[in-house]
């Protein structure tokens, strides 16, 4: 499921006209702009840019700020109810800001407003990272062979590897999270964050927490993790559809168990043999002819990483993973049921959480 936008160079998320909900004073941005951005954007931001917005976002709200000679990118929280640590805009921004001399796939920031008067919340501007983002299916200028489309699973796994790598005893680093007993905290707060935002029509979900909580493991290390890592949050190179250039959508990162993050991530890897319904939710082209398995992806993984892994112990990380991303559909599905947003495409989502609980039924039983 589509959660966030990711902006860049985006066949399958064109940006497009504002939605009346989420319009905002582009003059007052812009003038904040002309005095903060960081040095190496001035120039760009001597006039008013044209605003465009980047659809299917759920999450925070993503926009192209279209300049004469560059393009950059804004980014806020959703208006309507917000779970509470959710969305904050200059935890996202020293993030990347933090990572970049370590990292080399964070976007280089432009600036970070704190003065609710300019826009209404807090608000970061990014450069915009010229490449190419897949979604549902590769983009026609993206012709795959069998090969071609392994050796990119490969790349894009190493890339959660290398980010799972950095070193987290720098200070800037070390402060993103609290490290040890993430495991534990995940389970404690998401299943609070759903019993939180559960409306009428979708499951309890009891059964499936009272497993995790029982079956919850240790944690394995305390790395960087990402917490959203798809591949429509990955920037391809134009030039070269196999080399991964940029990581967007940081809004969850923190410290915590890589393997937490891995399980997350399969949540979204739908398989060509999955139900009907995973299908008709698959937001990226992992059933296309070569494209890695699930089981793959966690043994290349693991292998490279050096941690133990078999199927018995994997169904804590897959029942942990898509229910995650099953409380990710309450919460929105919660702000469309309750008119805080009038996105259609959000209707469907209580539908989702439903299919997922009984995923996660069938892996406990």
């Amino acid at each position: 499921m589509d959660f966030s936008p990711t902006p860049s160079h985006d066949a399958g998320n064109p940006a497009r006209a504002v939605r009346d909900e989420d319009a905002f004073d582009v003059a007052a941005v812009s003038a904040w702009l002309r005095e903060h951005a960081a040095e190496g954007f001035r120039d760009t931001v001597a006039g008013d840019p044209e605003v465009r917005q980047f659809p299917g976002g759920a999450s925070n709200l993503t926009y192209l700020l279209r300049y004469p000679d560059r393009d950059l990118i804004l980014r806020r929280p959703p208006v309507g109810r917000k779970a509470a640590g959710a969305h904050d805009m200059g935890r996202e921004h020293r993030i990347q800001t933090a990572l970049a001399p370590v990292f080399a796939l964070v976007p280089r920031m432009v600036g970070f407003c704190d003065d609710g008067s300019v826009l209404g919340s807090e608000f970061y501007v990014m450069e915009k990272l010229e490449g190419t983002i897949v979604r549902q299916d590769f983009p026609p200028s993206i012709d795959l062979s069998e090969d071609q489309a392994s050796q990119l699973c490969r790349n894009v796994v190493d890339v959660l590897i290398s980010l799972h790598q950095v070193d987290t005893t720098r200070p800037d680093i070390a402060a993103f999270g609290k490290g040890e007993g993430y495991v534990a905290r995940q389970v404690d707060g998401w299943s609070k964050r759903f019993r939180a935002a559960r409306t009428d029509g979708v499951g309890d979900y009891e059964r499936v927490m009272a497993w995790l909580d029982e079956h919850q493991p240790a944690d394995v290390a305390t790395r960087v993790i990402h917490n959203d890592f798809r591949l429509d949050n990955l920037v391809l190179d134009p030039h070269d559809p196999l080399r991964v250039i940029g990581m967007l959508d940081w809004e969850m990162a923190t410290l915590g168990d890589p393997l937490m993050d891995l399980g997350g991530a399969m949540a979204y890897w739908i398989e060509p043999d999955d139900d009907e319904f995973s299908q008709l939710f698959r937001r990226q082209p992992t059933t296309a002819p070569g494209m890695w398995s699930r089981a793959q992806v966690v043994a290349h993984y693991c292998t490279r990483m050096g941690f133990e892994m078999t199927p018995e112990r994997w169904r804590f990380y897959d029942v942990f993973g898509m229910f995650r991303l099953a409380v990710i559909a309450q919460q929105i599905y919660y702000r469309y049921v309750n008119g805080q947003t009038t996105n259609e495409a959000f209707a469907v989502f209580g539908d989702a959480v439903t299919h997922l609980e009984k995923r996660c039924e069938a892996v406990i039983s």
